[in-house]
């Protein structure tokens, strides 16, 4: 099983290979097998990049924006035209189930496309009058935007972090995860087909070091990273050092809450949805799962049934619900929080253990029960199909402890006082919430973290302040009053 790409990086418009860097293995997640080999981007291939979007920018900031659109409306027509191939591409570069691919993944990333494409036409400034004078604003682009990938949703992040930057007028080089790198380089592909000119939308393979080189460049304006939190201060530190805007999608441990009268079908499926769905991979997950006395054990018992029924296996088979985890080394870090979830005392319900297939990075969808705030399954982000589940007496207290926490990406309430709903979610420290639902995540709501969960926003109107800046601009209509 193959997915060799055409070459390792796409430069100004082209695929372009230099065999001179160090090679990344391609594992397909499910067999353990190589089904590609790329290059790490030597600083030949990063300057090439840089320089290429540098000098396509300018002329695309004052390309109508119509025009822009269509380009974008376009490339997300390709994408739902070649959804099945991409959707496989997709499954082999992250184990991902192909029933997921089919309709997460570049589906997502056409929506997103497809709105930016419907709101920058409609993006313009205002006039302020000031009696005789007045003041008009115009919306710039920023310049050269550098998108830094993660693993688990690799070709949706490239949509998200690249349609934004370039319905707005940037350019953007992007470096997916060294870990799945596939998927960006037929986002690029597609982009070149739709009308796009060359040397806006870039992509670089490579590991920590190409991104410093990236992100410490002086022709870069903006760097917008999705990953983990320590990656994400070290880049927003090296950014920083060169007053580059910046967004951080960084990672969470957050809380979904479920209150006595909430309907236990619902909430047993979203607790599932909220960690067992790319076979636990998703940063804005709901893993401490706080549920009340009242219903614990009936809740309980509902999950380990619906858990126990979770097919796993073969990840190109509709059938199977959940596939591997995304390597050798996540596997070994998932097994090793599910041994110390059980010897700090946590109560093991259903799972704990790797899954019984023959090959692959496969691990057993694991709820733990019992568990209390000060263990390490409850602090720290496991990234893999492990659920905690806590108690809790009232409102107040879960709400005190939910908050108890450094990050703060998501959050969710389930409950049927929707007073209590919105009187919750506006108490919990977290920046995108759920009431009655979980992990739905449409381009048209903005989506993003606050603490050390992230800054910025990706999505909705609200990426639009975070790939673009504003002119003011002061008209004066008479002579000057100047007292000197």
């Amino acid at each position: 099983m193959k997915a060799q790409p055409k070459a390792s990086h796409f430069v100004n418009g082209a695929y372009v290979e230099d065999t001179a860097g160090a090679p990344i293995e391609v594992i397909y997640p499910a067999t353990g097998e190589v089904i590609a080999v790329v290059h790490e981007a030597t600083p030949a291939v990063i300057e090439a990049a840089l320089a290429s979007a540098k000098a396509a920018q300018a002329a695309w900031a004052v390309t109508r924006p119509v025009e822009r659109a269509r380009i974008l409306r376009r490339a997300a027509d390709i994408i739902r035209d070649r959804n099945p191939a991409l959707a496989r591409l997709e499954t082999l570069d992250t184990g991902k189930p192909i029933q997921e691919t089919l309709v997460a993944d570049w589906p997502s990333g056409a929506d997103c496309l497809e709105y930016f494409a419907g709101l920058i036409p409609s993006i313009t400034g205002e006039t302020i009058p000031l009696g005789r004078d007045f003041a008009y604003t115009i919306r710039e682009p920023l310049g050269v935007c550098v998108g830094i990938g993660a693993w688990n949703y690799p070709s949706q992040i490239a949509c998200w972090k690249s349609a934004p930057a370039l319905a707005l007028g940037n350019a953007m080089v992007f470096k997916p995860s060294e870990v799945t790198p596939l998927g960006a380089l037929q986002l690029a592909e597609i982009y070149i087909e739709a009308g796009l000119p060359a040397g806006l939308f870039n992509v670089v393979q490579g590991r920590g070091a190409v991104g410093g080189a990236l992100v410490t460049d002086p022709r870069v304006d903006k760097v917008s990273l999705t990953g983990s939190v320590p990656t994400g201060q070290k880049v927003y530190t090296a950014a920083a050092a060169g007053m580059r805007h910046v967004t951080m999608e960084l990672g969470g441990k957050s809380p979904l809450i479920i209150f006595d009268d909430a309907s236990v079908e619902d909430a047993v499926g979203a607790a599932m949805m909220a960690n067992f769905y790319s076979a636990g991979q998703v940063c804005s997950n709901g893993t401490r799962v706080f549920v009340q006395k009242g219903i614990k054990e009936r809740f309980l018992a509902r999950l380990a049934d619906r858990t126990k029924a979770i097919s796993l296996g073969d990840p190109l088979d509709e059938a199977t619900q959940m596939g591997p985890l995304v390597s050798s080394g996540q596997l070994d870090k998932v097994l090793g929080y599910i041994a110390t979830g059980k010897a700090e005392g946590a109560r093991l319900v259903t799972g704990g253990d790797r899954a019984s297939l023959n090959t692959g990075f496969f691990v057993q969808p694991t709820v733990f029960a019992d568990v209390t705030d000060g263990m390490t399954i409850a602090r720290e982000e496991i990234f893999g199909p492990v659920m905690a589940v806590l108690d809790f007496d009232d409102e107040d207290e879960v709400l005190a402890r939910a908050n108890a926490t450094d990050f703060g990406l998501a959050a969710g309430v389930f409950t049927a006082d929707m007073t209590r709903a919105h009187r919750v979610i506006a108490g919990l420290q977290a920046g995108t919430c759920w009431i009655n639902a979980y992990n739905l995540t449409p381009v048209e709501m903005p989506f993003g973290g606050s603490k050390h969960s992230g800054v910025g926003r990706e999505n909705g109107h609200a990426a639009v302040e975070h790939y673009s800046q504003v002119k003011s601009v002061y008209v004066g209509m008479g002579p000057v009053d100047a007292p000197y």
